[in-house]
């Protein structure tokens, strides 16, 4: 095979399109050995997400357009994964040991953000990641008790840094775990944007592939001192279908625009109800409201999860829907999405500023 005709297959690969993300193929992998076609198309390729469940409908995605294409008769691929950092807003100090931070964020209160920020950074790690979550709501923390790790506390091992704590295959921190459960933290907002930063910078956390952020709501001072320290290489926005929510979402979605944080898409939570009896599914919400915005802001709709019982449930209990029952169609939901929003952030543009030396001037003599 020439070098021609591998480029001219390889191009072709890059353009299928995946139905498990809705995305071409080029746009999420690279293709870092030799590729041949002789009968059997021969590849290697190097995902840029964590979707170690999609191999195989990927696999038939590609083995389906290579039998229309070429009239190969089967496919030989072997599958590796490297999650890349991404770029930030410049002039924001890195976290050592993560390479993506992705904030999960909402307009208002009430819409399950953190039930879907905990379940998406579960699903990353199921999905063969290294994941971190930060809980970044100061008043209300809600993460410890999501994860079953009410009580935990932080240890230092130096005096000056956290290492985070460990629930279900993730790296944690919170305020949470810092005070007492029923301590009300009456501060105001220097005090709240100074332990976000804290907590943020002083966690020693250990290889990151993904740091999932859970926001407060709103769009107030621990959201700008996000901006203005973190460095965010992406968001997601969780809405419910009603209009009211969606007003808030639109905000918030403006806001990391305003920032320069790009929006990997909308989430639309409790998008209809199960009823526990009969299995009956209807959208007491309403409809349209993530669909709006999704049109309005031209960004993908990541995925709907229904308002189900179970997920309230399991929550409370300290294991949530993606470690409770990971075979269940909940759990599939939230891998599925957990797919989006790894796809999305690997078709972003990649930090390359590491690559290159300080350049220095000097003056001649």
């Amino acid at each position: 095979m020439t070098a021609s005709t591998e480029s001219d297959v390889n191009n072709f690969l890059k353009s299928i399109e995946l139905a498990s993300i809705g995305r071409p193929l080029g746009e999420v992998a690279r293709f870092p050995g030799e590729t041949t076609v002789n009968g059997v198309l021969t590849t290697r390729i190097e995902l840029g997400f964590a979707c170690n469940s999609a191999w195989e409908r990927i696999r038939e995605d590609i083995a389906a357009a290579a039998r229309a294409e070429f009239g190969v008769g089967k496919v030989d691929i072997e599958f590796t994964m490297k999650i890349r950092q991404h770029a930030v807003q410049p002039n924001v100090k890195v976290i050592p040991g993560v390479r993506n931070v992705i904030a999960v964020a909402s307009g208002k209160g009430g819409v399950g953000k953190s039930t879907v920020a905990v379940n998406v950074a579960l699903a990353l790690a199921a999905e063969g990641a290294s994941v971190g979550i930060l809980d970044a709501d100061i008043y209300g923390p809600s993460q410890p008790h999501m994860l079953g790790i009410v009580g935990q506390q932080p240890v230092s091992e130096d005096g000056k840094t956290m290492l985070p704590l460990r629930a279900h295959g993730l790296q944690a921190m919170s305020i949470g775990a810092l005070v007492d459960p029923d301590q009300p933290m009456v501060w105001r907002g220097p005090m709240v944007t100074s332990a976000l930063s804290q907590l943020t910078h002083q966690t020693r956390w250990d290889d990151l592939d993904y740091l999932i952020v859970d926001m407060p709501p709103g769009t107030g001072d621990i959201q700008l001192t996000l901006a203005q320290q973190v460095p965010v290489s992406g968001s997601v926005i969780v809405t419910t279908p009603q209009d009211i929510a969606a007003i808030d979402a639109r905000k918030g979605l403006a806001m990391f625009r305003k920032v320069s944080i790009p929006v990997l898409g909308v989430v639309e939570n409790m998008s209809t109800h199960i009823c526990s009896n009969c299995g009956h599914e209807e959208p007491i919400f309403g409809t349209g409201g993530a669909d709006r915005i999704v049109a309005d802001f031209d960004v993908p709709l990541l995925g709907r999860i229904p308002l189900d019982r179970r997920i309230r449930e399991q929550t409370d209990s300290g294991k949530p829907t993606v470690v409770a029952e990971p075979d269940s169609e909940l759990a599939q939901a939230y891998r599925e999405l957990a797919w989006q929003v790894g796809a999305a952030q690997a078709a972003q543009r990649l930090d390359h500023s590491s690559k290159f030396g300080n350049i220095v001037v000097e003056e001649r003599k």
